[in-house]
């Protein structure tokens, strides 16, 4: 139980000892690619069906297989997958359905089934999202934000919101930082919230936890460790239920398959 709450990355371009280990031994749940692990089409596509084989032949349920692919400044797979200059440079709905549509079916093709988009942050100015946001209006993020999360799981793709409750309002990278917000629960419900109601309205497969510690409302953890955020506001409150079954319909523990992922 405790290895199918584990999504992780490694190092390498194919299936090696690292990953047999984390798949016969630790029995992760899923795995997260990142640009050291991409090459070529073809060699991504080997390395996901080869993953899949042998989780199935340690009778191991199918693996959930990420990728951080945003478009813009946040794209795993470079060329000859399509490019897209990003979110911001948006203008409208139409331009979300397409990038949605395009990236689904590239990464159906390789055996991606979870996409760590879309970022549903309100980016304010000189938020550390500037680059990676559909903007600061709530409205905005929300209308581009459902037509990607749309758009991807038509295409068999788990869509994932983030970042959970929002953190359109940091200036530091939470990578590199522990960022900080004196912020209270009214003020999220009234702007940061309101993207993430309408993700989990429109069944969003997974949403993604903040590393920012949000001091008025949980003063010892970050968002990410918070049971206050990830079981009491994010479960309790705002009802996200959501178990994906888009994907060679995942039958697990219910609580090992809500989709909640820590980044």
């Amino acid at each position: 139980m405790a290895g199918q709450r584990l999504m992780v990355g490694f190092d390498g371009t194919e299936l090696n000892d690292d990953l047999i280990h984390l798949v016969d031994t630790v029995l992760v749940g899923g795995i997260i690619l990142f640009s050291r692990n991409i090459s070529s089409p073809d060699q991504v596509k080997t390395l996901c069906e080869s993953l899949q084989k042998y989780a199935h032949s340690c009778g191991q349920p199918p693996l959930f297989v990420a990728i951080d692919q945003e478009g813009g400044e946040v794209s795993r797979l470079k060329k000859p997958f399509t490019q897209f200059p990003g979110n911001p440079a948006m203008k409208g709905e139409k331009d979300a359905e397409y990038f949605a549509e395009i990236t689904g079916i590239e990464l159906a093709q390789i055996g991606v089934n979870m996409n760590m988009a879309p970022v549903l942050d309100i980016a304010c100015k000189g938020s550390i999202m500037a680059e990676r946001s559909f903007g600061h209006d709530s409205a905005r993020v929300s209308g581009l934000g459902l037509k990607v999360i749309e758009h991807l799981q038509k295409k068999g793709i788990m869509a994932v919101a983030k970042h959970f409750p929002g953190i359109g309002k940091t200036t530091l990278d939470s990578h590199l930082d522990i960022p900080f917000l004196d912020i209270t629960m009214a003020n999220l419900a009234e702007v940061d919230l309101l993207p993430f109601k309408a993700a989990i309205a429109r069944d969003v497969s997974g949403i993604m936890l903040s590393h920012v510690l949000y001091r008025q409302i949980d003063s010892q953890w970050p968002a990410s460790l918070s049971p206050c955020f990830a079981r009491k506001i994010l479960r309790d409150e705002m009802k996200f239920e959501q178990v994906n079954d888009l994907i060679h319909q995942i039958k697990v523990d219910i609580d090992l398959a809500r989709g909640i992922l820590e980044e």
